[in-house]
């Protein structure tokens, strides 16, 4: 048997390791950029011919009813094309040519498993599923709209779309995506269990009854009402801060950034928000529209955007509120915890007041965060708090202490904001 095939694979497959391991801009004009966005949708494109084969465990039983097929095989057929046409042109013009064939292989593959003309039968909707469709279709869409945003409304402009530490969080982003089926039956179950006694008739009828917009502003005020609280209370009780902390540690903001969450977290903060949304009984029209808000302002506010909105950042979190709940320098430690509701922080004496527009830095003070979604899953059973590094100061910022030998948790000295 020849050993050609080997000697040409192993190389590309090398390359392609090289590629998904490494971050910095991508220079336009080599094929490195127009190579990776035809690779990024052949690799979607694929993944969504394999849901189109096996729909009852590969899509998300919530979305399907909201689902046009046929508009999806065209957004399949619209991607594999933009791909394919892609890395030809780059395997033409000889920019490239190991990344542009990778991705014309992949699509060639998702073609010769059926392409955007795979048959969906009936099946049942009762099966165990992750949800792939949800990955797929959240990803594409977020890359689209957020990183158009963060191109157009740059804060830090020197920072690249796939900056240090963006494999981590795309994990976190992945992961968090396929299990959402499990989240969903945890909450659920825990939320009726727990607190279906609370249920009352005559609650949910008035409520109900209430105009939409009204309804919608009292379940995103009652949700980030819990959800002040419940933050504060992973910033203040050292044993929930371990948890808490895996989001703190991003050192970078982007529309990436937030999905750095530990899984236990992500279910708790559910459980806890969505108790009384349940006990109230609001309208399921008024649910999904605050579920889209939810979804939108969780990634808008960790945006690598510079808005800040005038007056109404009083109101409304907006990144730049956000953003100093992520920053690291003094002023930030412990503040602006509101989701949604900026004015929440000023009520209740926690929003931040800066001489400066923006935060200098993100992160965990004390860095003492490991790296990796299975150390991160791991870091609040069995990490340590240790500082892993030497403070220093940015202009205007007073001392940090190292954490006292008394301190079990050093997480006074060692916390940062998120």
């Amino acid at each position: 048997m020849s050993d050609e095939p080997k000697l040409v694979v192993a190389p590309t497959v090398e390359k392609l390791e090289r590629l998904a391991t490494s971050h910095g801009a991508l220079a336009p004009g080599s094929g490195l950029l127009t190579g990776v966005i035809a690779l990024v949708l052949a690799i979607l494109s694929l993944l969504a011919v394999i849901g189109f084969h096996f729909p009852a465990y590969l899509s998300t039983p919530e979305l399907r009813h909201v689902y046009d097929v046929q508009t999806l095989r065209y957004a399949l057929f619209g991607a594999m094309v933009v791909s394919g046409a892609l890395a030809l042109v780059n395997i033409v013009l000889g920019r490239r040519r190991w990344l542009a064939a990778s991705a014309f292989a992949i699509v060639a593959l998702a073609e010769a498993l059926g392409g955007p003309t795979v048959p969906i039968g009936d099946f049942p909707d009762h099966t165990p599923y992750v949800g792939l469709d949800f990955f797929v279709l959240d990803l594409l869409g977020s890359t689209l709209v957020f990183v158009f945003l963060e191109k157009l409304f740059p804060l830090r402009r020197d920072q690249p779309i796939f900056r240090a530490e963006w494999q981590n969080d795309l994990t976190h982003f992945f992961v968090n995506h396929l299990i959402v089926g499990l989240v969903l039956l945890i909450t659920n179950r825990v939320v009726h269990g727990v607190f279906g006694w609370a249920v009352s008739d005559t609650v949910q009828s008035l409520v109900t009854s209430l105009p939409f917009l009204l309804q919608l502003f009292l379940v995103i005020l009652v949700a980030d009402l819990v959800q002040y609280w419940t933050h504060r209370a992973y910033h203040e009780v050292p044993f929930l801060w371990r948890f808490h902390s895996v989001h703190h540690s991003a050192e970078h903001m982007d529309w990436l950034a937030g999905s750095r969450q530990h899984l236990l977290e992500l279910i708790a903060t559910r459980i806890m928000v969505l108790a009384p949304i349940f006990v109230l009984g609001f309208s399921q029209r008024v649910i999904d529209v605050y579920v889209i808000v939810v979804g939108f302002q969780a990634v808008f506010n960790h945006a690598n955007v510079d808005v800040r909105l005038g007056p109404l950042r009083y109101l409304i979190v907006t990144p730049n509120f956000h953003h100093w709940h992520h920053s690291r320098d003094t002023e930030a430690i412990d503040r602006n915890y509101a989701a949604h509701f900026a004015f929440l922080d000023y009520l209740f004496g926690t929003a931040v007041t800066a001489d400066r527009k923006w935060p200098n830095r993100y992160g965990v003070v004390g860095d003492y965060v490991p790296l990796g979604f299975l150390k991160q899953l791991a870091f609040p059973f069995v990490g340590s708090t240790e500082s892993r590094e030497r403070p220093t100061l940015a202009p205007g910022e007073a001392a940090w202490t190292k954490p006292s030998a008394g301190d079990s948790t050093g997480k006074d000295a060692a916390r940062s904001e998120g």
